[in-house]
Parts: C-alpha cells; sequence; structure tokens
C-alpha cells in the first residue's frame, strides 16, 4: 500500500486509533532515552520497590527528576502531536495510546477522554498515600541542593512522579482502555514505536488480530513490520507534512 492510498483509506476512516513512542517528541526537543546512548543505556533506574523502601533511592530519583524536568516543562508540540489533533476535531479519532510521559499530547489538541498514558505523565506527582495530586513546579522548587525526599502534605505519605517507574504495576484502567480501542480500530497508526516495551507494545497485533488496518511510522523498522499494511521509515514530521495535504478534504 503506497502513501495515497493509505491517506484515501485515512480520509474514509472514522475510527482511528493512534500508539505513539518517544519518537514521536523527538522533533520538539525530548531525547528518545531507549535509543543507543540515551539515558536508560547510561544510567541505571530507580525501580519501583527500591523508591518505596529507601530513602537514599527516593533522593536519587528525585535528583533525576530536577535535572530533567525542563525539558517537558518547556518544550511545545510539533506537528505530528498537532495532526493528531485535527484528526480529531474531524471527528475519525477513536482514541489516542501513549507510551509517553511529556504531556504534549494534550498540548497539541487531543481531548483527556481520548488520551491514555501508559506510562502516566511527567506533569503530576501523587501521593502514595491518599492519592492527593500536586503540581510538580511546586514539589521541585521545595527542594534545595540538599533534601530528603518530599511528602504529603495530608496524610506524609511518600510523593512520586506521576511516571510508571521500573517494576511499577501497569494502570489497569489505562491498560483497559487501551485493549477497547485497539480492538475496536479501524486503523491502527504505529508512530514513533520500537514497539519492544511489553506489555504495550502487544496492541498493535491485539488491533491487526482483530480486523484493522495496521501502519506504522518509524525512523527504523520494527519487528511487526511484517505485518503493517503500511509503513513509513523516515522522520515522524517529513511524514505528516506529506500526509496532512492528503488528507484536507477528509
Amino acid at each position: 500500500m503506497d502513501l495515497d492510498e493509505f491517506a484515501a483509506r485515512l480520509r474514509r476512516a472514522t475510527d482511528i486509533v493512534f500508539f505513539t513512542g518517544a519518537g514521536i517528541s523527538t522533533e520538539s526537543g525530548i531525547p528518545d532515552f531507549r535509543s543507543p546512548g540515551g539515558k536508560w543505556s547510561r544510567m541505571r533506574p530507580v525501580y519501583y520497590d527500591e523508591f518505596v523502601s529507601s530513602e537514599e533511592a527516593r533522593v536519587q530519583a528525585w535528583q533525576r527528576k530536577k535535572e530533567s524536568y525542563q525539558l517537558y516543562k518547556d518544550v511545545t508540540p510539533n506537528i505530528g502531536h498537532t495532526s493528531i489533533g485535527d484528526l480529531e476535531k474531524r471527528g475519525k479519532l477513536l482514541g489516542l495510546i501513549t507510551q509517553n510521559i511529556d504531556g504534549l499530547h494534550s498540548r497539541g489538541g487531543v481531548s483527556d477522554e481520548k488520551i491514555v498514558e501508559l506510562h502516566g505523565s511527567d506533569r503530576t506527582v501523587v501521593c502514595l498515600g491518599c492519592g492527593k495530586l500536586f503540581d510538580p513546579d511546586e514539589v521541585l522548587a521545595s527542594l534545595g541542593e540538599t533534601f530528603t525526599s518530599p511528602r504529603c502534605d495530608a496524610c506524609d505519605g511518600l510523593l512520586k512522579t506521576g511516571t510508571i517507574s521500573f517494576g511499577q504495576a501497569m494502570p489497569q484502567a489505562a491498560m483497559s482502555q487501551a485493549q477497547i480501542w485497539s480492538e475496536a480500530a479501524e486503523i491502527f497508526i504505529v508512530v514513533g514505536s520500537s514497539l519492544v516495551v511489553q506489555p504495550a507494545a502487544s496492541f498493535p497485533v491485539i488491533a491487526k488480530q482483530a480486523g484493522a488496518l495496521l501502519a506504522i511510522v518509524n525512523r527504523e523498522p520494527t519487528h511487526i513490520e511484517p505485518l503493517a499494511d503500511y509503513s513509513h521509515q523516515g522522520e515522524i514530521g517529513e511524514f505528516f507534512r506529506t500526509l496532512n495535504p492528503l488528507l484536507a478534504d477528509a
């Protein structure tokens, strides 16, 4: 299937599901942490059980968050994010499943009820005791050069960023909604994901098995490329700049 045929299918479709990974945000200036030389190839993550049980691990995690938070605070959506938002405005988006924690899909025009953030969000802080939510700006501003890990002002519980840590259980409500959307998708489009992180990476296969047209847009081939009905290997911004004029009358 070539791009013109894929665009024609998109013009006719009403139940489109996107599955996005770090690659959609690199053109906004956020590094793909799992690429060679990325953060996770150079730095051992703090696992969830360590965070809960060790003050040293909590301080380490918060120190890293202080250093990286500006990456997410000041970046802006790119054409990939806004193009998905435009499809929602046209009544074509069934749902968006993302592995990203940067919040750029919301800022790119996708409504909250259409987004499932499988790995949580960097734009919130949550108390592990009572569930109270905090503004990360305020929490981080309270941490000096040396500090103890922050605590909840309501129950004295541990505060943690709203992201899912290594070893932490996936959010069941989000996983359930992603499953529902995957099974109902008319067209399922993977954008910027290497599809190596499970169980999230199973959703494109679920969609394909349920009868969806499967498209993969990524800089490099994925291991499920043979299942794809349409594949684009190259820059994501370039893909949307070429595709969007073909959807102008959709």
